[in-house]
């Protein structure tokens, strides 16, 4: 959908991107707003019209991560089966390449893009960037229990724990062999150390 964003972008006119888009396949749009049968993808481009560039991207799901799609219905079912959709403001649409054989035993093809209606509720909205998080957590329900990763002690303290140790001032042992900060107006550091200045 490049040529579409370029074209709301007003970089690419409107005549050329239909031509652009379908190179030398057919193209036609199935379920457009405002239409009763299939019309070819020129027809339904002004459907577009009013959205800007950011509004028209491309999102590629797959079983698992569906990543970029809004929540759970008949349009994000339709993208997993199909791995490539396209959300376009409140509409999603689908490409399916079709093959034909004309009577002469030739083969060719054309692609139809079935527009689908996306929730139009704010918690629709959200699902569009939470649905990949829900759907791995549904998926790993039905994988059933797994066993946590054990932990990395190299990882319980942040890269700058030693600077942010230096900053805190002395220390001094905890009854749990950590560390603790000193009382206020301590002049020792920890045991074993020389005294250091007031904190």
């Amino acid at each position: 959908m490049a040529w579409v964003r370029a074209w709301r972008a007003g970089l690419v006119p409107y005549d050329e991107v239909a031509e652009e888009i379908a190179g030398d396949e057919e193209h036609l749009v199935a379920d457009a707003p405002g239409t009763w049968t299939d019309v070819p993808l020129r027809d339904a481009l002004p459907t577009l019209a009013k959205l800007s560039p950011d509004e028209i991207r491309l999102v590629l799901p797959a079983p698992g991560d569906p990543r970029g799609l809004p929540g759970p219905g008949d349009f994000a079912g339709a993208a997993l089966l199909a791995g490539e959709a396209v959300v376009a403001g409140g509409l999603g649409l689908i490409p399916q390449v079709r093959s034909h054989t004309s009577g002469s035993g030739m083969t060719f093809e054309t692609v139809l893009w079935r527009v689908y209606p996306l929730p139009t509720t704010r918690a629709g909205r959200l699902a569009d960037l939470s649905g990949g998080a829900e759907a791995e957590a549904d998926l790993a329900r039905r994988a059933g229990p797994r066993r946590p990763p054990a932990p990395d002690p190299a990882r319980r303290r942040p890269s700058g724990a030693p600077e942010l140790a230096r900053r805190a001032g002395p220390r001094c042992a905890a009854p749990d062999g950590g560390h603790r900060p000193a009382p206020r107006g301590s002049t020792h550091g920890p045991a074993g150390s020389s005294p250091g200045p007031a904190v």
